[in-house]
């Protein structure tokens, strides 16, 4: 990657200021007009004891995911951060406080566990801002001055961005935050540079003023928002807490309802029943709510009633591990329920994937008349990106239903149809009687167990489906790197495809034949475009962060086809360099093939 490609990591304890510290750091490298890429790792712990981390990944080009090492660390809370100064690449830089030494136990001190090509940056930070503000609470400005002074980042854009982020506070906040700053700035603009990293100027063109940090969580709170959700029914979870909170606070401004339901059954019941009403309703939750869920999601596929769930995923199962990353609820997602219950999923793989598909999902559930999940995790859903809003709104408006009275007769509410649309009406439209029910049924709703008519419906609320798979506005597949024949194909989904990609270009790079490909709906499947892909790969490898290989399982056993696969579940992303040599891996055994 040319031009600036910088990951920085700041270390410290809960109420160091740690997160505040990465946040302003991200936010004035996006105005600036970088890529960035951003995780924040959280303790369980309110203050004071457990420990946070910011990572942050500056670039002029697009970036995939974070590094596997950072070039920058810095030391808020020396305990916390001694076991991550292995994180950091030969020749990066290590920064951290250094008045305390002389107080503090042998080995207590990162200096002491810096390693020989690792190089040292120590200032007094907490003296510097004992100095300039008369106490240490910016003690993280300081830091975060030095670093941007260090490397010649520009004074003015990280003073703008404090001044957002304290605009609600006194004006006396701002300008304490602002000296603790300036003091650093002029501690690291002082300071002898030892390592070779160089802040480049973002792209000429590039502009920064329109770009926002959204997390993948913000970012489908923002597309429910601007497909016009009316309604939004949940029960708080980790990770996906924050969906609610946001809409909490936002839905009601746009005139619509949020409500905070006693239990996870409650909160989809509720919003299947908006969904019946004609109401644009949603819920969001993780696995163990989405196990929670599943008999009412059946119940949503049989009445073909349009519903909106988003799952972000955590380790499992059962309460797991709350705090960590995994991809192991696909299975839940996709089959989830009794009986034959299809109903549509889809699994962006960034942020902006999670704005488009948490509003197209709408359109979707209204369109085939079903529950729509939209599959994400703990990392994508707290992972920081740079992301530049659409001017204009790209999801289609309200379906209202109209399907009453278009024939004389009685309503058939689920009509046999070519395409297995039934024509749809909502509660008080003339014309519209039917009967809803969760056992089996006829054309008109009304209860039928006879074996051609649940042969019938089946096929129905199956075939209907498969047109999803070409909605228009929708990227349900999409191919990347070389086309035509390959070697090695990687094929991926949800979150760990970023990882896929920086370690199929790095592949590339080393002469090795090789494509990736994200799925984006994983159901229903679009095998017209995951079969030619197959087609041109002689191996394809999965790598998913769950221990049975789901999605392996799922193409495998849709369209017959062998696949290798990559498995973790450490409760971390997939790492790059895990997936580079497993691709070397196989392209060596395919080359001792052919010599052989």
């Amino acid at each position: 990657m040319s031009g600036t490609d910088v990951q920085f990591a700041i270390c410290g304890s809960a109420g160091d200021g740690t997160i505040a510290a990465g946040d302003i750091l991200k936010r004035t490298m996006a105005l600036m007009g970088y890529k960035v890429i951003a995780f924040d790792i959280y303790p369980a712990e309110i203050r004071g004891f457990g420990k946070c981390i910011s990572r942050v990944r500056v670039s002029t080009e697009q970036a995939y995911s974070l590094k596997r090492q950072s070039d920058v660390f810095l030391s808020l809370n020396d305990s916390h951060a001694i076991p991550h100064v292995g994180e950091v690449r030969d020749w990066g830089a290590v920064v951290y406080d250094d008045a305390p030494i002389a107080r503090l136990a042998e080995g207590a001190h990162i200096s002491a566990h810096i390693r020989p090509a690792q190089l040292p940056y120590g200032a007094s930070f907490r003296q510097i801002c004992d100095r300039v503000t008369g106490n240490a609470r910016a003690r993280n400005l300081v830091a975060l001055g030095y670093l941007a002074g260090l490397y010649g980042m520009p004074r003015a854009a990280f003073h703008q961005t404090i001044g957002r982020k304290f605009a609600t506070k006194a004006a006396s906040v701002t300008q304490v935050n602002v000296r603790a700053f300036d003091a650093g700035y002029d501690a690291g603009a002082a300071a002898f540079k030892l390592d070779d990293v160089e802040m480049a100027p973002p792209p000429a063109g590039a502009d920064g003023s329109r770009a926002q940090m959204m997390t993948g969580n913000g970012a489908t709170v923002r597309g429910l928002l601007d497909a016009d959700i009316d309604c939004f029914f949940g029960y708080p979870i980790t990770p996906a807490t924050s969906i609610m909170e946001r809409l909490a606070t936002d839905l009601p401004k746009r005139g619509g309802r949020m409500l905070q339901t006693e239990d996870e059954i409650s909160a989809i019941a509720a919003t299947i029943g908006a969904g019946y009403a004609g109401a644009r309703a949603a819920t969001a939750t993780s696995g163990p709510g989405l196990a929670l869920m599943t008999e009412m999601m059946g119940l949503g596929v049989i009445a073909e009633v349009p519903s909106v769930t988003i799952v972000s995923q955590r380790g499992g199962p059962s309460t797991g591990l709350p705090t960590k990353t995994e991809q192991s609820d696909l299975n839940l997602a996709v089959y989830g329920g009794s009986g034959d219950a299809q109903r549509i999923v889809l699994a962006p793989t960034n942020v902006e994937g999670c704005y488009r598909c948490a509003g197209i999902a709408f359109e979707l559930a209204e369109k085939f008349q079903t529950p729509v999940i939209v599959l994400i995790d703990l990392y994508l859903s707290n992972r920081y990106e740079t992301v530049i809003p659409p001017d204009v709104k790209p999801f289609a408006p309200k379906a209202v239903p109209d399907g009453a009275g278009r024939k004389a007769g009685p309503f058939k509410r689920f009509e046999l149809t070519d395409d297995g649309l039934s024509p749809r009406a909502v509660p008080g439209q003339k014309g519209g009687v039917h009967t809803i029910t969760g056992l089996e049924h006829n054309e008109l709703g009304r209860p039928a167990d006879q074996a051609d008519n649940h042969q019938r419906m089946s096929r129905k609320r199956h075939d209907k489906l498969i047109a999803a798979t070409r909605h228009p506005g929708l990227t349900v597949a999409k191919r990347f790197g070389r086309t035509g024949k390959v070697d090695i194909g990687i094929l991926g989904w949800g979150s760990t495809f970023g990882e896929i990609l920086e370690a199929m270009y790095a592949a590339e790079r080393e002469g090795i034949s090789c494509s990736a490909m994200k799925v984006v709906m994983l159901s229903p499947l679009p095998t017209h475009l995951i079969e030619p892909f197959f087609d041109d790969c002689r191996i394809v490898m999965v790598p998913e962060l769950n221990h049975e290989g789901q999605l392996a399982q799922l193409v495998s056993g849709t369209l017959g086809r062998p696949v290798m696969r990559l498995n973790r579940v450490t409760g971390a992303p997939m790492e790059v360099d895990t997936i580079l040599a497993e691709i070397r891996r196989l392209a060596h055994g395919l080359a001792a093939g052919n010599a052989a």
